[in-house]
Formats: C-alpha cells, sequence, structure tokens
C-alpha cells in the first residue's frame, strides 16, 4: 500500500526551491531563460535558452523548446496522438540522435487551447526516454510513472505525481 492515501504531504523548500504543490491548477505557462539540453545517442540534439515552461499541481515542470532548438535531422512524426483538458491534442515525435531512434520520446501541440498559443509548435522531451536532459547545467531526473513528461532538478520538491499510490491527487 502506498504512503499517500489521499493528499500527500509537501516536502518543505527553502531559498530558491519551489514545491509543486504550490503550483496552479489549471497549469501556469511560464517563459524560462534557462539553458535547455537534450542528449540521445551521445549528441546534443537540442540547446535553447528560449523555452516554456508548464506548472501544474503535483507536477515537476514541463520545458517546451521551439523546433529550431534542435539539430536538423533529429525529430520526425510519430503519428501517436493524445490529449489534455487544458492544452489540447498532443502529437507524437521520434527524436533522433547518434545511431539511436526513439519512437514517441516528444511530443507537440500544433492547435493548443488559447491559454497554451505561445507553445505552438514546440516540443516536450520525456527525459527517461533520451540519454540526458539538463536545465542550467544540471541533470534532470524523469518525473516517475513514465506517462508525464516533467523535469526534476534539485529545486523542485515533490512528491511528484507518478508515484505509486497517485492516481486520485
Amino acid at each position: 500500500m502506498s504512503k499517500f492515501v489521499d493528499r500527500p504531504s509537501p516536502e518543505p523548500v527553502g531559498g530558491g526551491e519551489e514545491s509543486v504543490w504550490q503550483y496552479p491548477r489549471p497549469p501556469r505557462l511560464e517563459r524560462t531563460t534557462a539553458r535547455i539540453e537534450v542528449v540521445l545517442g551521445e549528441a546534443t540534439i537540442a540547446r535553447t535558452s528560449d523555452a516554456w515552461r508548464v506548472l501544474e499541481t503535483s507536477h515537476p515542470p514541463n520545458y517546451y523548446l521551439p523546433r529550431t532548438a534542435f539539430v536538423a535531422g533529429s525529430i520526425a512524426p510519430s503519428g501517436g496522438a493524445s490529449f489534455c483538458e487544458f492544452k489540447g491534442r498532443a502529437s507524437y515525435w521520434t527524436l533522433i540522435g547518434g545511431d539511436v531512434e526513439v519512437p514517441d520520446a516528444a511530443w507537440s501541440y500544433e492547435q493548443p487551447s488559447t491559454a497554451f498559443a505561445s507553445i505552438t509548435g514546440h516540443l516536450a522531451v520525456y527525459a527517461g526516454r533520451v540519454d540526458a536532459c539538463f536545465v542550467d547545467g544540471e541533470r534532470v531526473i524523469p518525473q516517475p510513472g513514465g506517462f508525464y513528461g516533467g523535469w526534476i532538478t534539485a529545486a523542485i520538491k515533490g512528491p511528484f505525481k507518478g508515484v505509486d499510490g497517485s492516481r486520485g491527487w
């Protein structure tokens, strides 16, 4: 049985830290100038300091990178789709780096809801499906559970949706 039955107790936060339990629902979109990097097949396939992050209660941030951040030939449509009640219909992407191809390793919203229009055509990457993702040089930890795509850094405190017992959060 999970240690979280109903609502988990947020981890304490210190200076410069953020609690995912202080993030809003519905989620908020905010620009970030943090240096974002994605590595696959021992190659850096994306790099930018012009991204967006989505902040939602109980989730570590999702980072959305402009297509121009990806090296030529490193992205290809996968054909998959899903639906988010806040952002709309998501399309999935294969990421390619070195000799490695990973289907459905990224997603985008080609026609998102009005509140998320700024991320039109930007790609978010599942950190757990590539070699590594970095925020300002810090290697991120993928959000638990495999379904969600949040990136955990030392400054982000949980507990995070995706752990055992979090389905009802």
